[in-house]
């Protein structure tokens, strides 16, 4: 009963809206109501809004763990994992819906994969991942992007699936090289 109450802080309840917020954003990319061929500019619209609510609850659980050093092994575990979820199948709905290259999404999921997989013979081995600026700024880009490529039509005098592309580009490159970052990592503290 202690570990229940421990757990039931901001970070995780906000982590957990996060969670909720997946199938939300899933349902307006995948049920076409307000359009024929997918989804319209409404259901685009909120995809995107969710998609960004989604993406702010990452920044703000992250910030409030470390501030008032409210880390759970449950906030450990389902931060990652809303993220993966989050970034990942969104992307898989993008892809019928021709707004993201299918090629893209097989390098992002191949790279959460393999370092998921990484991060796991690197724990049993006693080796630990420090966090580092590149995750970082790959979550960002690839939150800019997944919002303009949900959102897809023009909204406020931009056109938001150029805006989507643009950021698109870095966050592929930082993810690739976010993850060779962490292969050389467990690389070194090999040779140790």
């Amino acid at each position: 009963m202690k570990h229940a109450v421990k757990n039931i802080n901001l970070p995780n309840i906000l982590t957990i809206g996060r969670i909720v917020c997946i199938p939300v954003v899933l349902s307006f990319l995948l049920l076409y109501p307000d359009g024929q061929d997918g989804p319209g500019r409404l259901n685009s619209f909120f995809a995107g809004l969710f998609f960004g609510i989604a993406s702010i609850t990452d920044i703000l659980d992250g910030y409030y763990a470390r501030r008032y050093g409210t880390i759970t092994t449950l906030g450990k575990f389902l931060d990652p994992l809303a993220d993966k979820l989050l970034n990942c199948l969104t992307m898989i709905c993008l892809i019928p819906l021709e707004r993201i290259p299918i090629w893209v999404v097989l390098i992002v999921i191949s790279r959460e994969i393999a370092v998921t997989g990484l991060r796991g013979i690197a724990g049993s081995e006693g080796i630990v991942f420090q966090a580092s600026s590149l995750g970082k700024y790959k979550t960002i880009f690839q939150a800019a992007s997944l919002a303009g490529l949900c959102i897809h039509y023009e909204f406020l005098w931009a056109d938001t699936h150029v805006v989507g592309m643009f950021f698109l580009w870095p966050a592929l490159f930082l993810t690739i090289y976010s993850g060779l970052d962490y292969f050389i990592q467990f690389r070194h503290a090999l040779m140790k």
